[in-house]
Formats: C-alpha cells, structure tokens, sequence
C-alpha cells in the first residue's frame, strides 16, 4: 500500500472531507432504528404529538445521510481520480528512464497493462476504501453494541450471525485470491497478442493466418474467461450465502421474541429495530468482503506497479555538469553480450574515429552492426571496455550532453502521431522554421513536404500510415540532423529509398554536415563507398578497417560482400 500512501498525501483535505461525510453517513443509519422504535412505541401508545416529532427527525436524518453520501462520494472520487492519475504519471516518467533492457524486460504489451488496468484496480480500491474504510467498523460496532442493547436477551443470534458470515467471507476469497494473479498475467497475455496482430496485421492477411491468430487468441481468452468465471461464481455463491444467513437470524429473532411478548407486549417495538441492526451488522460484513476482494485484487496491481517503480535503469547518468562533447568516437577492448546471452555479440572491439570523419560499417547481417550503434549514444553499456565520445568515457558525462552530441537514425522510421513539424522538433525543441527547412532539404524531404496543403502542419497519422516507407525515413533522417549533432549515426536508414534519392542524400550529408561524424551502418556497400574509411564487422568482431579500395585488395571479408552486390555497384 505504500504506493498509494506516498500520493495519498497530496488529498490531504479531501481525504479529511471525505472521511467527515462517512462519519455523517454512519450515525445517520445508526440512529434511524432507533428513532423508528419510538415511532412504534408512540403508535402503541397512540400518541400522534411524538410521532410527528419523530417523523421530523426521521426526514432531517434521511437528508443528513442522503447529503453526507453525495459528498463523500463527489470527494472520494477526487481522490481517488487524483491517486491513480498521479501512480500513472509517475509510471511513465519512470518508464521513461528505463533502458532497452529494462524494457525487454517487462516487455511494451505488459507495461500497457500495468499502466491502465492494474491502475484502474488501484483507483477502484481507493474509491470504496474511502466510501467504506470508516463507515464499515463503525457501522459493525455500532450495530452491534446497539442490537445488544435494543434486545440484549437475543445477544447470541447476532454472535452467530457475526461467525457464520466470517467463515463465508473467509472461504469466499481464500479461493478467489489465487485467481487474481493469473486473470492479470492473462490480461496481459491478450494485450500482447492483440497488439502483435494489429500491428501485423498486413502480414496474417498475407498469408491467410487469420485462422491460426484467432486460435491463438481464443486460447488465453477462454482461460482468462474461465478465472473470471470462476471469480465470479464464488461471489454468486457468496452474497445469496450473506442473505440466507441474515434472513436465518431474522426468522430467530421473530421466533423467540414471540415469547418475550408474552411478558413484555412492549417489547414488539424493538424487533424492528433489533431487525435493523441485524441487517446493518450483516451489511457491513458484506461491504467489508467486497473491499476485501478488491483490496485483494489491488494488492497484486499494486505488487505489479511496484515492480516498475522499484526497478533501477540498467544505465544511470551522473550528476555532473552539461558540455559540449566533440564529434571523436573511441571504442577500447569494448566487449557485448546481450542479457541471458551466454556468447558476446560484439568481441575487443579497438578503434579510434576523427571529429568530421564519414565511417562506414559492413558486415553479413549478425555481424554486431547495429549493436556496436547502440554502444555510442549509450542504449545499452558495453560488458567490457570504455567508449568514449569527444574524449570523454560516455559513463561519465550526463544524459544531456550525450544527446545533444550523438544522434541515431534508426533503420525503422518511429514517427508519432500528431504533425510533421512536431516530429521534426523531437530532434530539437526549438528548432525554427530554417532550420526545419535545412535538415529536410539533407533529408531530400522537401521535395514531398512542399507539395503537402499545410506544410510542416501536415498531419501524421497514428504508425504514420500516410506516408510512405522512403517519406518515413527522410522524415526520420531530418529529425536526427537538425539538432547539429556532433555524431550522426545512419542504422541502415535510407534501405528505402531509391538509389538516386540515396545518392543525394549522401551528397547532402558531405556537403552540410562536413563538421559532423557520420556513421553509416549499411547493408549495401553502394551506401559507403565514398566514406573515409570503412569498418568490416565478421562474428562481432572487427576484420577490417580501411577505404573502399585497400580493403577490396587486402580483406576477403569485404571482396566476398562486394561480390555478391558488384552487379548493383556497377549499376549505381
């Protein structure tokens, strides 16, 4: 709970209003059977001045309650509206310092879940804690203290009331609980599922998969389906068992007060109070199950969300003061292995890339290309050895001259919803309209920007489906050049495009950037012939390093690689 203690601070007030309205609430059902014992006895009587009277009372004490409900709830659902979006943001935000490892970790479905659905039973929990945390015991003490007192020679029917609902509520949820853990582990499995096939959804209608998805689907759903039934029928059971008991002490209570009539006529007006409060007892019982369950269900959301916030990034970033880092790029003895690997994906890798310099990066694909890309703007830390950027170990130099200094194009063009402009501006905050304009024109974007009706304001669909792949990563390329970063790095990302639309975009790049480190990773060599020099990864590790020409003559590598593309290269 002490997730939701930490936020609940901030509704200090509402809380407090709250709980004043639950007392309220409380004394107002409390004292009603009372009152309408008296009107019995005054109707006995046949004394219409004190049935008036208590009519009164019993209409101002009605409203008092129906008032103090209304508050309770309009503040209870501040709170509880306050707790849960306060939980999600900080959620996020701590999702946001997770590495990719982290992320791997729980995987993006699984954080979605967590995110929405286990917040969702932490706001719900908190909603009816506060409609229920005061008014359950003292409804329950003060029910049972008044039904003793109303009828104390009937004191054993509310003991055993009292017992056998305990044991129902007891039995109920020491079977339900186990179930709860597994219907949100299953949730998140139908999350994951359903997430994979819409955005795939290109492929499993490709190749007629829509049957086998389906199947795939209708297995975690008829297991999660059953849990929730299975839930389900034990509350079903559980409430009807509630009734019959309390129904059971009603028929008692009528049974033997027919006895103390006899020597106390009296007594009939107490019956319907004592009835009262045997309902409010057994009432309050039940509340107290349904918080139970809730709070039970909750407990493993709240176990989830602390996994996140309790979870520390696998990379953190000193508290050391902002530079401006140079465009020089250094790996020394870096070894990599990714986590659960028991092989490094990239092995003693030494080499050293001048400010201003255009390297190019060739390899078969498992080569540790674009794993040795991560390396440089800190994705994931080397195993072993230092990688230094502008001279500085990249350990040791905060998250924001890190970004500032190195950008990564990735070979998948991500572009969010929203407008191209604000996606231009995720490369730079602030970036002008010349600027924007500069890095679309390196990118060879302008060329379709200009013919949009709004420009830069033109919209971006959600997976910006309205764009083509080559448009994509123009796009994807201008974002990463218009910071005026010290290190460009190029993952593959112009593979969409046409070779002349590549061919300018790599004269651009000479021309514009001559300042700026470029790293080009690339599958075809026609994208790196003209770098200074080219780096030839085998295995993860490094087999050659030199130009286009001295390593066709002197690395086999790298003539194998060329000759399998040398009728492309003849072509460009």
């Amino acid at each position: 709970m002490g997730i939701i203690l930490t936020h609940i601070k901030n509704y200090k007030k509402e809380v407090i209003i709250s709980l004043i309205a639950v007392v309220l609430m409380v004394c107002a059902s409390l004292w009603q059977p009372k009152l309408l014992q008296q009107v019995l006895e005054a109707i006995i009587k046949e004394d219409n001045k004190k049935m008036g009277q208590i009519g009164i009372y019993l209409i101002g004490l009605a409203l008092m309650g129906l008032i103090a409900g209304v508050i309770n709830t309009i503040f209870a659902a501040k709170v509880a509206q306050g707790i849960s979006a306060d939980i999600r943001e900080a959620a996020f935000r701590k999702i946001q310092t997770f590495s990719f490892g982290n992320i791997e970790q729980f995987s993006s479905g699984n954080l979605v879940v967590r995110l929405t659905n286990d917040i969702n039973q932490i706001q719900n929990v908190v909603m009816i804690t506060l409609q229920s945390l005061f008014r359950i015991p003292i409804l329950f003490i003060g029910s049972f203290i008044l039904a003793m007192y109303t009828l104390p020679q009937l004191w054993w029917i509310i003991v055993v009331l009292v017992l056998v609902i305990l044991l129902i509520t007891m039995l109920s949820f020491t079977r339900m609980g186990k179930h709860f853990m597994i219907i949100q582990k299953l949730i998140d499995r139908t999350n994951n599922i359903a997430k994979e096939n819409l955005l795939g959804i290109r492929v499993v209608k490709s190749f007629v998969q829509e049957k086998n998805e389906l199947t795939r689907f209708e297995k975690v759903s008829t297991k999660l389906t059953e849990h929730n039934i299975t839930v389900g029928v034990l509350f079903s059971v559980m409430i009807p068992a509630f009734m019959l008991a309390a129904n059971l002490a009603v028929v008692g209570a009528i049974f033997f007060v027919g006895n103390l009539v006899k020597d106390d006529p009296a007594v009939i007006g107490s019956v319907a109070s004592f009835i009262n409060y045997l309902v409010q007892i057994m009432m309050a019982i039940i509340i107290g199950g349904m918080l139970m369950m809730m709070t039970s269900r909750a407990a493993v959301s709240i176990k989830r969300l602390n996994e996140i916030m309790t979870t520390e990034p696998d990379i953190m970033y000193p508290d050391v003061p902002t530079e401006k880092l140079a465009g020089s790029v250094s790996f020394e003895h870096v070894s990599f292995r990714y986590p659960g690997d028991e092989e490094n994906t990239l092995t003693d890798l030494s080499f050293e890339i001048e400010p201003g310099e255009m390297i190019g990066i060739v390899g078969a694909t498992g080569a540790g290309k674009s794993t040795l890309a991560q390396l440089i703007p800190r994705l994931f830390d080397p195993t072993e050895g230092v990688v230094k950027v502008g001279g500085k170990d990249i350990k040791r130099v905060n998250e924001k001259s890190l970004r500032e200094a190195v950008s990564f194009v990735l070979q998948k063009a991500i572009l969010f919803s929203g407008t191209i402009a604000q996606n231009l501006r995720h490369g730079k905050r602030n970036a002008t309209d010349h600027e924007m304009e500069r890095a679309t024109k390196i990118a060879q974007a302008q060329e379709f920007i200009s013919k949009l009706p709004l420009g830069y304001e033109a919209p971006v669909a959600e997976r910006s489906n309205n764009f083509s792949g080559g448009q994509k990563q123009r796009l994807s390329i201008s974002r990463g050049v218009i910071g005026h970063p010290s290190v460009l790095i190029l993952d593959d990302s112009t593979s969409a495009l046409d070779a002349r639309s590549e061919r300018l975009v790599r004269e651009a790049l000479n021309d514009q950037l001559s300042g700026t480190t470029t790293i080009i990773i690339a599958q075809k060599i026609s994208s790196i012939i003209k770098a200074n020099r080219i780096l030839v990864l085998d295995k993860g590790k490094l087999v050659g390093c030199g130009s286009h020409e001295e390593l066709l003559r002197e690395n086999e590598i790298y003539q194998e690689i060329y000759e399998t593309q040398k009728g492309t290269e003849e072509e460009v």
